[in-house]
């Protein structure tokens, strides 16, 4: 059994095939093998970050240049900046609650399954005594899922940031994860609305008057969307303050929902988010179970080589993802 304490670290570690940073030293150090010990709780590599007594956050946080302390340790810092830029991805998340499956793939090419069933296909009717039961085609797409690479570039030399305190230098690194969550946002929207590489763009649905949104208008965009389910809402900025000034969304329940916990709700029940990015006047109805397929090769991805060796200068920091179509009426759009 290998002890965290005595496990070689290096550079190489991170080009492993498809296994990150991390999964290397699981299979070094098994994280099994400290149950009921006082390291129980933490992953490999935490028990790396205790080894070389290096604290990433908290007031008493180290510089970073405690990471450069020896071979071993430096060989560290690109996991640290990946786990920083993954938290700020995480905290600025608003794709879980638009898509109804993630799927991580190894390489760059993946083609989806898509199921267009018609109105009559939707309809469980009875079946006669030895009749052939109604059939759902569910078939690979056509065309493969077009992957999008967003990232940033960290610039900074070492005797710049050498003595800046680990936990403050974390902030700068969760904004860039934070930038890269609103770009896959706005490539999903766009997906949804302008569809994908085998799916056209998403049913319109006339609002009654335009430049205004009514009550009327969300209960038509419902019923296009029947038989699914329309539990997620998504708005701009301009749609968000006329929904959010109707008389339905005035009542007593919604200003305390609204006031007390900042979470907003519209009057069919379906959650309501705010997507600035989405073009015009347009709000964006969908069944969340159902509608998107998100497709991300591998994981946050940093330029580790630079990092290590030349100590930061010029560093990638990178996410490649991809947005289809899985049941393309699940979607529809109200154009104002």
């Amino acid at each position: 059994m290998a002890y965290y304490d005595t496990i070689r670290l290096e550079k190489g570690m991170y080009g492993n095939g498809t296994k990150s940073f991390t999964q290397v030293l699981e299979e070094l150090d098994p994280s099994e093998n400290y149950k009921g010990s006082e390291l129980e709780g933490l992953d490999a590599y935490q028990r790396q970050l205790k080894r070389y007594d290096i604290r990433v956050g908290g007031g008493n946080s180290d510089c970073v240049q405690k990471f450069f302390q020896t071979s071993d340790s430096a060989a560290l810092f690109p996991e640290y900046v990946s786990r920083a830029v993954k938290q700020g991805i995480e905290r600025a998340d608003v794709l879980s609650d638009i898509i109804a499956v993630k799927t991580i793939i190894d390489g760059m090419d993946y083609r989806s399954v898509v199921s267009a069933p018609s109105d009559d296909d939707k309809q469980l009717k009875p079946v006669a005594e030895g009749a052939y039961l109604p059939q759902t085609t569910i078939k690979t797409s056509g065309q493969l899922v077009k992957l999008q690479k967003r990232g940033r570039m960290l610039v900074a030399s070492y005797e710049a940031i050498k003595f800046q305190k680990l936990d403050l230098f974390t902030v700068t690194l969760r904004q860039i994860g934070a930038h890269i969550a609103r770009e896959q946002v706005k490539d999903a929207v766009n997906v949804l609305i302008n569809g994908d590489s085998t799916s056209g763009a998403a049913g319109t649905v006339a609002s009654a008057s335009s430049g205004s949104v009514s009550y009327g208008d969300l209960i038509k965009l419902w019923a296009e969307i029947s038989p699914y389910e329309m539990n997620t809402l998504l708005a701009p900025t301009t749609a968000m303050t006329k929904l959010l000034s109707m008389s339905e969304m005035k009542d007593s329940n919604a200003g305390l929902n609204f006031h007390g916990t900042g979470k907003m709700i519209t009057p069919l029940g379906a959650n309501l988010i705010h997507i600035p990015s989405i073009p015009g006047n347009k709000i964006v109805g969908l069944d969340k179970n159902c509608a998107l397929e998100m497709v991300q090769s591998g994981d946050v991805i940093t330029d580790y080589d630079k990092l290590i060796d030349r100590q930061l200068e010029r560093a990638a920091i990178s996410c490649i993802t991809g947005f289809a179509k899985i049941f393309p009426d699940a979607v529809k759009v109200l154009a104002g």
